[in-house]
């Protein structure tokens, strides 16, 4: 069995963002020489996320929107417990913990298989620094 390791490095200037990382994601793929297996994708940050979903704007819109009500960015200590140990990003972590920390993707004939539509995304909910994503392919 063949394992391929390679990290990509994503430094979005908004606190929060979505980025469509497939086209990165299929090139490393392309490079392991992996025809059939696995690809977990996965962010290394507890601020970021990885998702699979649609890659329309009205859907990355809503989900902001969403995801805003659920957990507002406030950097007050009295608004999240967290904050009170000098960060100001509590809301990221929960954002975070909804939307998901990886997905895993069948690899068939060498070609990411994917339904209709679905492609992979890189969520940034803690913006303006470098932050990591693993990309591990196992497989024949």
């Amino acid at each position: 069995m063949k394992s391929h390791t390679t990290h990509l490095t994503f430094t979005l200037p908004e606190r929060m963002a979505f980025r469509n990382i497939t086209p990165d994601v299929t090139k490393i793929v392309a490079a392991s020489g992996v025809r059939e297996g696995l690809c977990l994708v996965n962010a290394m940050h507890i601020t970021a996320s990885v998702f699979i979903n649609d890659d329309e704007p009205g859907l990355h819109a809503d989900y902001k929107k969403w995801l805003e009500t659920l957990a507002p960015f406030n950097a007050s200590p009295q608004a999240y417990a967290h904050n009170r140990t000098g960060e100001d990003n509590a809301d990221a972590h929960m954002k975070r913990q909804i939307m998901g920390r990886e997905v895993v993707v069948a690899i068939t004939e060498g070609k990411l298989d994917f339904g209709p539509w679905e492609q992979i995304f890189y969520g940034e909910f803690d913006g303006r620094r470098p932050k990591r994503v693993l990309v591990k392919i196992i497989g024949e």
